[in-house]
């Protein structure tokens, strides 16, 4: 399966002050000093400095003079080449830093001297006027002889003082085994449980036989008690647990907690606010992905910032955006929309899929026996539309419609109708970066079929959507629906490029037969036109088995056109069948569910927890939600509410994934502007924002140097710098807002 690509050559880090893994591997025998002259004793060689830096010895240190002025960290730096790196070896890096005045940070790295300039660690400490030490330790992934350790400190407005000394990478260094903070041994959903629903939590213990629990209220009353069922070890972690269930307990409450085996759990409240709030806030996130807008401090408070990519300098703007060289002659028009993830780069494809979802959590509203639409009604958003009278959620996913429109190719020129399959700068930029602040040109690349059958199938759901509120845009939405299928059928297999993942992710995909049924599905359900009910009901995945075990993503979209089938009213001949399939699917979900001590509809082959995983056990939440919407039957409703648990803390972590909910969440996910936990004066992500997840394939340097050979539920990091564990997306934070949404349903 192709995977996002989001390898950052200049920022790719190790932040962190030890090494990593669960095992890992053997360490050299001898240690060996790889910096030479890090003492300053008598002499500043062998280290370089850029230009507009003035450097010298100062008590035995070195000392530079850093312009203010500049716009990147590596616009003044000071280094040394000619470094020495063996791939599997373990190093410690470390040196005394200070600055004046107070204030500044330092971005020190090991890394390539040579283009592309990979780095293979880095970390950006806050300095301090009286000199602090550092020590990290990574593991090499590359044999080099052209190594770089650097330091860099442009990006400030003002000039300021680096001082160094007794710099080291030293080689051959034993490796510092990664221990996570899980906290109390009793794992429970942080947030809240619904008073009429399941209530689970995991143990883990040594012990073997049942044990005995305690719920108790926020006054630290017992309120009920029972038995533990012993599961036997758990495979998504490799531990020994016991499950409890406390659900006949049903009165609401705030702050109980749940005690078992000497253990006190994390509190949590018993009652459906919480999920009424995240309904909310899983959407809000949208407005501050905006791309093409200023963000309004009093809208979104301690978030505000300059519009990014309008064309003030130093953006190179994406109102007039040409295409990548020999791609096209033309250049377009591409603001707006949303950043995709923690990045500036904007895709078609997962734009296409982060609409769908949430036009369907509104939709759903609209049809099914618990919908309530007014919860997602115009003010409910504070977004800069609010008070137009179309329901907030609406006016947000218009905001990256408008975008995908805009990414069409115009009439009269080659491939006519079809849709670029992304717009992002055209090398990849370091972190943090504002979005005002990215000084990269930007560039179209080519059309694709995923892409354009993307813009085919959330067009033409919008047409069907927004025709209460605006019939000119739902017109001007279907008839660039039609454009983008006959384009699609007449250039079936144009795909990206798995090479094209400079600068952004390449969202690559080499087979659109589920696109082509996605978009048929959707056109068909807005006209009712025999020629798509035709696709449909001629696709090879029309009733194939499409529910598996990683459930539905941005290349595995005909769950999103079967789903829609089977819940939105229409003539389609067999629909009954369609309906059964996805119960059918939500019964494989759901056995999964209870085989899962940890008490989640996901168990992917061999225990390889795939890149987001995290809205991967949401999406397949949502099949069980859908046969709720479809049967009425309790246990699809129960098991899709009871997903929400290992989202919220009951996991191996004992961490919420979702910012700002839970004693202990995810907040220092990978973002350029949400990037407090290298710059104090940016914000954490906002709250109601879903990290990534455990991701077995620990694709960036730095998960790699902390989790190799981390099992299953383990392979997660909350650091700015994992970028394969703990980005945010918008696709990831729709499965959220959609499960929120129908959680909350069920109070």
């Amino acid at each position: 399966m192709a995977r996002r690509r989001t390898a950052l050559l200049t920022l790719t880090a190790l932040l962190g002050t030890a090494l990593a893994g669960l095992p890992a591997g053997p360490a050299a025998a001898d240690e060996v000093e790889q910096i030479r002259n890090g003492t300053f004793d008598s002499t500043t060689d062998p280290w370089w400095t850029t230009p507009n830096v003035t450097a010298g010895l100062s008590d035995g240190r070195l000392c530079a003079d850093v312009p203010g002025g500049t716009a990147n960290r590596w616009d003044a730096a000071v280094g040394q080449n000619d470094i020495t790196l063996v791939k599997g070896e373990t190093y410690r890096f470390s040196f005394t830093a200070d600055g004046s005045p107070e204030g500044h940070a330092v971005r020190a790295l090991v890394g390539l001297a040579a283009a592309p300039y990979d780095t293979w660690f880095e970390v950006s400490p806050q300095l301090s006027v009286s000199g602090d030490t550092y020590s990290y330790t990574f593991t090499s992934p590359v044999d080099t002889t052209q190594g770089q350790v650097a330091f860099q400190a442009g990006g400030s407005a003002d000039g300021w003082r680096l001082c160094m000394d007794d710099v080291s990478l030293l080689g051959g260094v034993p490796p510092e085994v990664y221990q996570p903070d899980t906290g109390p041994r009793v794992r429970v959903n942080q947030v809240a449980y619904l008073p009429a629903g399941p209530k689970n939590a995991t143990l883990v213990t040594d012990a073997t036989s049942k044990l005995p629990w305690q719920l108790k209220d926020g006054s630290g009353a017992t309120v009920a008690h029972g038995w533990t069922v012993p599961r036997g070890v758990d495979a998504s972690s490799g531990q020994n647990v016991h499950s409890i269930d406390f659900g006949a307990w049903r009165k609401a409450g705030q702050g109980y907690t749940l005690v078992a085996d000497g253990q006190t759990s994390r509190p949590f409240d018993i009652g459906t606010g919480a999920y009424e709030q995240l309904r909310l806030d899983s959407v809000k996130y949208y407005y501050t992905q905006r791309s093409g807008i200023a963000i309004r401090d009093d809208l979104r408070p301690g978030y505000g910032r300059a519009a990014g990519h309008v064309g003030v300098a130093p953006n190179q703007g994406d109102t007039d955006v040409p295409c990548q060289p020999g791609v096209c002659d033309y250049r377009l028009d591409v603001s707006g929309g949303w950043y995709d993830a923690g990045d500036h780069g904007k895709y078609v494809v997962n734009g296409g899929i982060a609409t769908w979802e949430l036009l369907s959590t509104y939709e759903r509203e609209l049809l099914a026996r618990t919908g309530e639409p007014e919860r997602l009604r115009d003010g409910t958003l504070a977004v800069p539309e609010s008070g137009n009278k179309v329901p907030d959620i609406l006016d947000e996913a218009r905001w990256e419609l408008e975008f995908l429109l805009k990414m069409q190719v115009p009439d009269g020129q080659p491939l006519a109708g079809m849709a670029h399959h992304k717009i992002h700068d055209e090398q990849w930029t370091g972190l943090p970066l504002l979005p005002s602040e990215d000084p990269q040109k930007r560039e179209l690349h080519p059309p694709s079929t995923q892409a354009t059958l993307n813009l085919a199938a959330t067009a033409a759901q919008a047409a069907r959507l927004y025709r209460p509120y605006d019939k000119a845009f739902a017109a001007r939405a279907l008839t660039a629906a039609r454009t983008a299928w006959a384009a699609a059928l007449a250039h079936p297999d144009l795909y990206a490029s798995d090479s094209d993942g400079t600068g952004g992710g390449t969202y690559a995909d080499s087979d659109a037969t589920d696109e082509f049924y996605w978009a048929a599905a959707e056109l068909y359900l807005t006209t009712g036109e025999k020629q798509f009910a035709d696709h449909v009901l001629n696709s090879p995945v029309h009733m194939a088995d499409i529910f598996g075990s990683l459930g539905f993503d941005w290349a595995r979209t005909a769950a999103a056109g079967r789903l829609d089938l089977a819940t939105v009213p229409s003539a389609l001949p067999g629909r009954d069948k369609v309906r059964r399939s996805v119960v059918q699917g939500a019964d494989r979900y759901l056995a999964t569910l209870k085989a899962q001590p940890y008490g989640m509809p996901y168990a992917p082959d061999g225990n390889r927890y795939d890149w987001g995983s995290s809205h991967q056990v949401l999406n397949n939440a949502v099949v069980l939600a859908t046969a709720y919407d479809i049967t009425g039957a309790a246990k699809y409703r129960d098991g899709a509410v009871q997903s929400m648990d290992y989202i919220l803390g009951r996991n191996a972590l004992n961490i919420s994934y979702v910012t700002g909910y839970g004693e202990v969440s995810s907040h220092n996910q990978h973002s350029r502007w949400y990037a407090h936990e290298l710059d104090p004066g940016l914000p954490n992500p906002p709250k109601g924002t879903l990290a990534g997840g455990a991701n077995s394939g620990i694709q960036d340097p730095y998960a790699q140097s902390k989790l190799t050979g981390c099992v299953g539920q383990f392979c997660y990091i909350d650091d700015i710098q994992s970028w394969s564990t703990n980005e945010t997306a918008i696709n990831w934070n729709a499965a959220l807002a959609r499960m929120a949404s129908f959680v909350a349903d069920q109070g």
